[in-house]
């Protein structure tokens, strides 16, 4: 059967690979996308979607832009050294035809899913303010939603912000404490599983050979994310984050997880943090504030080659 989804994201060059894997997938149907901060401003954000729908061929797919900012705190800003100026690897597409429904993000995800109870799973890619904010307009969606799997966090791995947090649950923590603590069904793709699926150059070279207008694009911005992840990695290899969500809830055969009690750090040196209860003495979970009645699924690993091979088989 195919699951209904919305994709909360902030594009940003590995969110359009993860959009357009989504759309390639009759696996799954894309009721709408929201924007939020993040790789870029909102307002950016937002174009950056309209303009990726209208590349696929799909410009009749609502897009609802979202927070422009932390639940409690300032926007860090955007990162264009990753994803450049445009979010797009400083292609600077023209603007997109369509325009952004009237209602935001979180007015957008309450309508749609207490429409659909049990039908609509949420996929943010992105800092989760919009999940948050939803959950505080209509907390029963908590009950009314699929299931949630989200790219971000880092459970039993460093960081890639700082030593303890990944960058989309440390673009606000408050709200990913929200989102963790709500009673759901989530699941975690963090670094613990996103560091270890990396697409070589071969395999990126492919898509100059694909007939596909997204094929096309996502061959424009590639360069731009791997002349920054080759001096990082120190090698021509690049990591794909937000798509293995989309890869993890196509083929979960290919992932090992693990069920945690999870807690968010929200303040000191570990703010961001994704904590995961592994402790095997006779301390309750409870008693730190972790909720055992609910825990994550956290995505620990992957059949790396595979995932690879069968994303690539949609995209190109």
């Amino acid at each position: 059967m195919t699951e209904k989804i919305i994709i909360d994201t902030d594009p940003g060059i590995d969110d359009t690979l993860a959009i357009f894997y989504a759309l390639e997938s009759k696996e799954l149907e894309v009721v709408g996308i929201t924007s939020v901060f993040g790789n870029v401003h909102v307002d950016l954000a937002t174009q950056n979607a309209l303009r990726l729908l209208e590349i696929a061929g799909h410009g009749d797919i609502p897009v609802a832009q979202g927070a422009e900012k932390p639940l409690d705190t300032a926007y860090i800003g955007p990162i264009p050294h990753i994803h450049g100026e445009d979010g797009q690897g400083n292609i600077f597409l023209p603007p997109p035809a369509g325009k952004a429904v009237d209602q935001n993000a979180a007015e957008f995800i309450v309508s749609q899913v207490s429409a659909h109870p049990g039908e609509i799973s949420l996929v943010p890619i992105g800092p989760l303010t919009n999940i948050a904010l939803a959950l505080q307009l209509r907390p029963q969606i908590a009950h009314e939603v699929k299931r949630v799997v989200l790219m971000g966090g880092a459970a039993l791995v460093p960081g890639n912000t700082n030593p303890a947090a990944e960058a989309n649950i440390y673009g606000d923590p408050e709200a990913a404490d929200i989102v963790f603590s709500a009673g759901w069904d989530i699941t975690m793709v963090g670094l613990d599983v996103t560091h270890k699926v990396l697409m070589s150059q071969k395999q990126i070279d492919k898509f100059a050979n694909s007939q596909k207008a997204t094929a096309q694009h996502i061959n424009k911005i590639l360069p731009f994310s791997m002349a920054f992840a080759s001096i990082a990695l120190g090698k021509p290899e690049l990591y794909l984050h937000d798509s293995i969500a989309i890869a993890y809830m196509l083929h979960p055969s290919l992932f090992e997880v693990q069920q945690y009690p999870l807690k968010v750090a929200t303040r000191g040196i570990g703010r961001g943090k994704t904590w995961v209860w592994t402790q095997t003495m006779d301390f309750p979970p409870e008693k730190f504030n972790f909720d055992t009645k609910h825990p994550a699924t956290v995505v620990l690993n992957a059949d790396s080659d595979t995932v690879i091979n069968n994303m690539l088989d949609r995209l190109l």
